[in-house]
């Protein structure tokens, strides 16, 4: 396995300063993976930089909102350190409290200012009320982000000029169960993960989000959970619903190929990558590897072995690295 050619060595200075400054150094080769959990991959030799974040479903499962607000800080502050010494290969999306937009909003800024992150990753709907993820959901609801009360944070967002990556979970009980007591094989990443998470995704889309903040950029993992496999039903069954009062301006198609990036984060499937770069382009195609739900080995060997066969030297390049350092503003 060719460890040596996927080096980049990627940082950020001064994660304690009052106004931290992306540096990195640029060897002009190596791949930038996005990873959805918080953990020092040893084989980090395999993968030059690491954006790491704090594993599904994290602040998103606390539904005391002084509690998650409280937890999202600390988490926050305990991200920054361990990798301030080795900032070279890690950086860092941050973990936010989604109970109350504005507190979500300032917290984001704070983290992206002066702890240097590159941006949020939210691990899907937020839980609310008197329950966490682990109990029975009391008085609970779950809050989307797609409705207009969210649009400062939004607005902070497209402000700051970073990216949010939004990440699938597992419902809690009782939900999990009446959908899936008759086949819990299907929990997490076998179908309940992109379910849930599209669903998300497609609220943005039609609630008129990305009308309203055409600048903002979302990454999905997992190769977009499914939406640009299934692009043309959608939008002709969308289009169905504006006599409805539905507000969204364009189709999904659009979303995808102008503010939604797709990683292929647990999905390296090469037959389908090729069917997504022609339905929304190859360069809204990010490479991830999903660690540690992945192996770092099964991405280099991807890399190395797949595609080549299928993408020029220039193109391999844009999806190992180049579009990441585009989103990630590391060329600013």
């Amino acid at each position: 396995m060719r460890t040596a050619s996927l080096l980049l060595f990627c940082g950020l200075l001064a994660m304690t300063t009052a106004s931290a400054r992306r540096v990195w150094n640029d060897t002009g080769r190596g791949s930038i993976a996005f990873e959805e959990a918080w953990t020092i991959p040893e084989f980090i030799g395999q993968s030059g930089c690491m954006v790491l974040s704090c594993a599904s479903p994290c602040i998103q499962g606390i539904a005391d909102p002084a509690n998650a607000s409280a937890m999202a800080i600390s988490v926050n502050n305990e991200l920054a350190r361990q990798i301030s010494n080795n900032t070279h290969r890690f950086g860092a999306f941050a973990a936010l409290a989604m109970h109350d937009p504005a507190v979500a909003a300032q917290e984001l800024r704070r983290t992206v200012k002066e702890l240097g992150f590159l941006g949020g990753l939210i691990n899907d709907y937020q839980q609310f009320g008197t329950g966490d993820n682990h109990l029975p959901m009391a008085p609970e609801t779950f809050i989307f982000y797609d409705q207009p009360e969210f649009d400062v944070f939004w607005k902070t967002v497209v402000e700051l000029d970073v990216p949010i990556y939004l990440h699938p979970r597992v419902n809690p009980q009782p939900v999990s169960g009446l959908l899936f007591a008759h086949a819990p094989f299907l929990i997490g990443p076998a179908q309940e993960f992109a379910i849930t998470l599209s669903t998300h995704i497609l609220g943005l889309c039609t609630n008129g989000i990305f009308d309203r903040f055409p600048d903002l950029t979302i990454i999905s993992g997992h190769l977009g959970e499914r939406i640009p496999s299934d692009l043309v039903r959608i939008n002709d069954q969308l289009s169905r619903q504006v006599v409805a009062g539905m507000p969204m301006q364009k189709n999904v198609t659009f979303y995808f190929q102008h503010n939604i990036l797709e990683t292929t984060s647990g999905n390296f499937a090469t037959d389908l990558v090729k069917f997504h770069a022609q339905q929304i382009g190859l360069e809204r195609i990010l490479y991830s590897v999903d660690y540690p739900y992945v192996t770092m080995e099964q991405g280099a060997e991807w890399l190395d072995n797949e595609v080549p066969t299928f993408l020029n030297r220039e193109q391999a390049l844009a999806l190992k690295r180049g579009r990441a350092i585009e989103v990630l503003r590391l060329n600013r």
